[in-house]
């Protein structure tokens, strides 16, 4: 069985057709699938109440999240997924006096597979899928399944570095990320590897070219300015720029032998923050042993393992 990020399943097919009925809602219970709808309340007990194709289901307090039960997760984790699709696995089917039937759901079931078939197997260089959650200053918050969460720090999201990381990222957004270390349930990601070596990125520019830019920081030697997210290039000092100004920059040379692109910055100029791209990603496979982002030639090895 594959888990993904909360959300990929609610406009499956067959994922709408388990809605549909009790009948269907028990055959998924059967054979303990985890499906998804969306939370339109959240009662004053903290219960999560889902409309199930007119079905009600209901997500017990306890059974909101992993952790809620132990005390080890506050309640803003269920309360946050009002109006979001939530997983969950059917426990019970309940008809009253009247015939009206209620869905017994259990996130926690859901999150607890997830844990025992997908993410205990996780090994470092694994490449996986997550959906941007949340952002704050240190990093990225991003689910790896079923609302499990992982955290992506701001110094691996690129090797080109960055004040924020709604610079890269906005929250919904589907990335992939590489698994730099797992710590029992606890998974720490990475995502620079997959933008690219320094060849990879260099070879879309050449000498003579006018390109864009971002100035990235101001040193004595030189302005650091970004031309994609995992390359800079080495600018000569000007007057007037300041960190993040958008750039027109001339390319003087490339020189793979010392890892440089030496530049020219012909303008710079301020401008309203650009909606991040999804990121562009060079490695397609699904695990990684060693990332070797310098050049063959270069005298200087930057690389990054996974064991």
């Amino acid at each position: 069985m594959r888990f993904y990020p909360e959300g990929y399943l609610l406009d499956l097919p067959e994922n709408i057709a388990a809605l549909q009925s009790p009948a269907a809602l028990s055959e998924a219970m059967r054979e303990k699938k985890i499906l998804e709808a969306r939370a339109f309340m959240c009662t004053g007990n903290h219960d999560l109440l889902l409309d199930l194709a007119g079905i009600k289901g209901i997500i017990p307090r306890e059974e909101g999240a992993l952790g809620i039960r132990e005390g080890t997760v506050r309640d803003i984790a269920i309360l946050s997924r009002v109006n979001r699709p939530v997983c969950f696995m059917v426990q019970d089917l309940q008809r009253n006096e009247q015939g009206q039937v209620t869905a017994i759901l259990s996130r926690r079931a859901a999150q607890e597979q997830c844990l025992a078939q997908y993410i205990e197997t996780l090994s470092p260089g694994d490449v996986i899928d997550a959906r941007v959650t949340h952002l704050e200053p240190f990093g990225v918050f991003a689910d790896i399944g079923c609302g499990v969460s992982s955290l992506l720090p701001i110094d691996a999201i690129s090797v080109s570095r960055i004040e924020h990381p709604s610079e890269r990222f906005l929250p919904g957004m589907d990335i992939r990320a590489v698994v730099k270390s797992r710590e029992g349930n606890r998974v720490n990601l990475s995502h620079k590897e997959l933008l690219g070596t320094w060849e990879e990125n260099a070879a879309r520019f050449r000498a003579g070219e006018t390109v864009a830019g971002v100035i990235r920081s101001i040193e004595s030697y030189g302005v650091f300015v970004e031309l994609a997210p995992n390359l800079a290039g080495l600018a000569e000092l000007k007057e007037n720029i300041f960190p993040g100004q958008q750039a027109s920059v001339f390319i003087k040379s490339v020189l793979p032998a010392r890892m440089k692109i030496k530049l020219i910055i012909i303008e710079t100029f301020d401008s309203q923050p650009r909606r991040p791209s999804p990121p562009e990603y060079f490695f397609s496979g699904s695990t990684m042993e060693e990332f070797v982002y310098s050049p063959a030639q270069s005298e200087k090895r930057i690389s990054t393992k996974f064991f």
